[in-house]
């Protein structure tokens, strides 16, 4: 019979798997800049972007407003390795002439009642924060404050709506602030949801979700920032009250919504507003129970159609009659209890059947509030992109903790609507009180973690006054690599090349290029065309170099390199021509001539015996000769900096610098053979190659290099060389960025202190990572992967740390590369005489084309540091081969014109 007559309560898996799927939707419309303003669901951010990690100490206030009675507590948090808290607390009531009256009075209610609570517990003379629970909906721009939306559950004070109520009870405590002494900083305003969540979150890690069954209903639960339309930013992620209780307010569940229901609604504080929440929360289901047993009675259908004047009275019938009926044992005796002290006479047959209601109203309420749950947790697993997921949930409120079958039914509905989530109900104890408490102490760690990252950081903020600086003191060693007295002692060497032309595209004929520089040796036959049809084509061969040839005698490694043209020649079927060839050899060399390098040193794990101080032509031609099966032309030997200057040059004549930033850093220019002292000529122009990675090798950078700079430049191979190139190249930039995230996770900022033994390792940090962290596509669980592979366990947060670090230092490298790049340009804009000043730049190196910022910042700076100069970057393509060739065939057209 009650069956019958409830049977729009009955709420079957696929209605409720529905429900889910409304509420799905309603979340995101909550989420979305533009759906916001109309959703019913809010989505308020938080701004609690971070659960306790365990490393919070110290004492907190605390303050919860907003259910059946007001609370102030004391919260002692130990940093003791055990992750314990103690909690002290004080009940007051909340008088109906102070939550139905106006603002001013409230919030010095609450303030006196803090006051008290301060003087019983002796806590005056010191400086505390507070935190401020205070569970009504409030849209948040920051963790302090929060401008109170609308009043729910049994509140209506004057005055307060659509104002801070952070604010408001500062103003209330400074009242007292002189007579009494006290010294209070409200820190945070929280929701009693979050409260729950925090408070679980410090005894379970795995606690994301916070859920509220009580008085009201409501939860929240971590999302990620990305999703998050409402607030800056797209790292970590930030808690979400999703303000539920209104799910339903613009007509989403009135095919769901009962005749009681809306009576109900109607005779409320609130009409039209907050149905989910009237449909589920303990302050409404013993209403609708009486108004249920009031339709049946006045039917005829329970007891023989007599009404008493109880039944007829709102709020007669309240929670607790709920849960004491449906008890297990002893419902029915409480049935026939309850029912006879509202004067009516109840049969055996009435005391089950009012059982049976009491149970089907409070059964769809768990069944709601499974489904919404199981919607929120749905959408934690999707964000992850987990098949299944393990999580925990913490929960609080009166109907949950009291009712005697709330909590088994929820848990059974929730495992059966989300079969893929292993879930773990966790009991908040004291959610809302220590739970702010514990956003306060986070809140307060993570500034005073701030600071010190800010700390370790600041050093690689450089000032525009500082790159001026940079760009200065670049120009003036400049100077000294060309003038005769000063080129010694100069640390940037400004080495001739005897390069004396760019391409005028009437280069043409067949030409060899090799090219040495790595682990790698090419090969390449370049064909270049002119006049209409100009055109380049390149054939080539990749050889291995042996490490033992790398290491062994310089006359068994050109030995190897011979033996690799003869195959190549072979291959290509062109032995018996006496081709033109250039040598590109990316090592340092002093120039004579274009066909003449001395080896000054070995680099990159190159150690050949007798080659250092030796001519590489010759080496290379008496190769030739001891195998004696074809002869080569070797016009030039070539720097890979001025192959790139050369490649692009073959596009745009303007193009007058080479750069090169990747695994090393470098730069070639074509300088005014005026200016060229160790040169004999005053004629036409030349390549320099600066070999300015040294720059600052005499200590004139001294003042911006960090710590963690010395520390790399002391374990690399060539200690107090090429410090400019250890700030800017990508060989070392993974390194200092090991170093600084040693250095935090020393002072405990990052893997929980924990130096891994991968961190340890010198190198692990590729360049390619910081590449991959930085770029904007990557979410933060990407870069928690990347780190995973590394071998460190990050967090969230780590993970943000982390991808700051890195942004750090490859900023700083990109910024002192356009610092001396602006050096450059300014004294190119010099050499013409010109106001303005338009030339092109060739650019290679896998920082510069594979990192997601590092060119743009170096552009950016170059534009602020010349501003006269309007410069444009060129990628090159191949500058160590096809560069090599187009030199050689420029050196051959400018000498067939000598030769004329």
């Amino acid at each position: 019979q009650v069956d019958r007559y409830l049977y729009h309560m009955r709420l079957s898996d696929d209605v409720l798997l529905d429900v889910m799927a409304r509420f799905q939707a309603e979340m995101v419309k909550g989420l979305g800049r533009d759906t916001n303003p109309t959703a019913t669901v809010k989505m308020l951010p938080s701004f609690v972007r971070s659960l306790p990690d365990g490393s919070e100490k110290g004492d907190f206030l605390a303050v919860d407003l907003g259910g059946s009675q007001f609370r102030a507590h004391q919260v002692k948090v130990f940093d003791d390795g055990k992750q314990s808290s103690q909690l002290e607390s004080k009940f007051y009531p909340t008088p109906k002439e102070v939550i139905q009256g106006n603002g001013a009075e409230l919030f010095d209610y609450v303030a006196e009642c803090l006051l008290d609570f301060m003087e019983t517990k002796n806590l005056k003379h010191k400086k505390l924060p507070l935190g401020f629970t205070f569970s009504f909906p409030c849209k948040q721009t920051k963790l302090e404050e929060g401008v109170l939306l609308a009043w729910t559950k049994h509140f209506k004070v004057r005055g307060v709506q659509d104002t801070d109520v952070v604010s408001a009870l500062r103003k209330a405590l400074q009242k007292h602030k002189a007579s009494f002494d006290i010294d209070i900083d409200v820190l945070a305003l929280v929701n009693d949801t979050v409260g729950t969540m925090m408070t679980c979150g410090y005894d379970d890690q795995r606690c994301e979700v916070g859920l509220i069954i009580g008085t009201g209903t409501n939860a929240c639960y971590m999302e990620e920032m990305r999703h998050i339309d409402l607030v800056e930013g797209d790292e970590g992620r930030m808690c979400i009250n999703t303000e539920w209780g209104a799910f339903g307010d613009d007509g989403a569940l009135d095919d769901l919504r009962t005749e009681f229901d809306r009576e109900l609604d109607l005779g409320s504080l609130n009409p039209g507003k907050q149905l989910f929440e009237k449909m589920i929360s303990s302050l409404y289901l013993g209403e609708l129970v009486r108004l249920i047993l009031l339709k049946m009675t006045k039917e005829g259908l329970l007891f023989n159609g007599k009404v008493s004047t109880a039944l007829l009275t709102k709020g007669k019938i309240e929670i607790k009659h709920v849960s004491a009926m449906e008890k297990y044992k002893e419902g029915l005796s409480n049935t026939k209890e309850i029912l006879t002290e509202l004067n009516l006479f109840p049969s055996e047959e009435d005391c089950i059947a009012v059982q049976h209601v009491c149970t089907i109203v409070s059964f769809r309420s768990a069944n709601l509030c499974a489904a919404t749950l199981a919607a929120i947790l749905t959408r934690l697993r999707e964000n992850k992109k987990l098949l299944r997921m393990r999580t925990t949930v913490g929960i609080d409120g009166g109907l949950y903790k009291t009712h005697p079958q709330y909590a088994k039914r929820l848990h059974k509905v929730v495992r059966r609507l989300v079969p893929n989530c292993d879930v773990r109900f966790l009991l908040s104890v004291s959610g809302s009180g220590k739970g702010a408490a514990m956003v306060t102490a986070v809140a307060y760690r993570l500034a005073a973690q701030r600071k010190q990252i800010d700390a370790a950081l600041a050093p690689f903020l450089l000032s525009l006054e500082t790159l001026r600086e940079v760009k200065n003191k670049m120009r003036t060693e400049l100077e000294y690599g060309l003038k005769r007295e000063t080129q010694a002692s100069a640390t940037v060497k400004m080495l001739p090349t005897y390069v004396c032309g760019t391409p005028d595209g009437t280069e043409k004929g067949k030409f060899l290029a090799l090219d040495l520089g790595g682990t790698n040796f090419r090969v390449l036959l370049v064909k270049i065309r002119s006049g209409r049809r100009r055109s380049v084509q390149m054939y080539n061969k990749i050889f291995a170099i042996p490490l033992e040839i790398m290491q062994g005698t310089g006359e068994e490694l050109f030995d190897h390199i011979v033996q690799c043209i003869a195959d190549f020649l072979e291959y290509m079927g062109i032995k018996g021509a006496r081709l033109p060839l250039g040598f590109t050899f990316s090592f340092p060399c002093r120039q004579a001539s274009i066909d003449k390098g001395t080896l000054v040193g070995w680099t990159k794990g190159f150690k050949a015996t007798d080659c250092e101080g030796e001519d590489v032509v010759d080496m290379l031609r008496e190769a030739i000769r001891r195998r004696n099966e074809f002869d080569l032309d070797i016009v030039a030997v070539v720097n890979d900096t001025v192959g790139t200057m050369m490649t692009c040059g073959y596009e745009d004549p303007n193009c007058e610098i080479g750069l090169i930033a990747g695994t090393g850093s470098n730069v070639c220019y074509m300088e005014d053979m005026k200016n060229i002292e160790i040169v004999e000529g005053n004629e036409g122009k030349m390549c320099i190659n600066t070999e300015w990675g040294g720059f600052g090798d005499n200590g004139c950078i001294d003042n911006i290099r960090t710590q963690y700079d010395k520390e790399v430049d002391e374990g690399s191979l060539n200690p107090g060389k090429q410090r400019y190139e250890k700030m800017t190249s990508g060989m070392y930039l993974g390194e200092i960025v090991r170093q600084i995230l040693i250095d935090l996770t020393k002072q405990g900022l990052l893997f929980r202190g924990q130096i891994s033994e991968s961190l340890r390792k010198r190198g692990i940090f590729e360049t390619k990572f910081l590449s991959q962290i930085e770029s904007d596509r990557l979410a933060l669980l990407q870069v928690r992967r990347i780190l995973q592979q590394l071998g460190l366990d990050s967090t969230c947060e780590d993970s943000i740390i982390v991808k700051e670090v890195c942004g750090a230092v490859s900023k700083r490298a990109a910024q002192l590369c356009g610092a001396g790049l602006a050096a450059i340009v300014e004294k190119k804009r010099e050499n013409r005489g010109v106001e303005h000043l338009q030339i092109t730049v060739g650019v290679d190196g896998t920082l510069y084309k594979l990192h997601p910022h590092f060119s743009r910042v170096l552009r950016e700076t170059v534009k602020e540091l010349a501003p006269q100069c309007d410069v444009t970057f060129m990628l090159s393509e191949d500058g160590s081969g096809k560069g090599a060739a187009l030199i050689t065939a420029v050196a051959k057209r400018l000498h067939n014109v000598g030769q004329k």
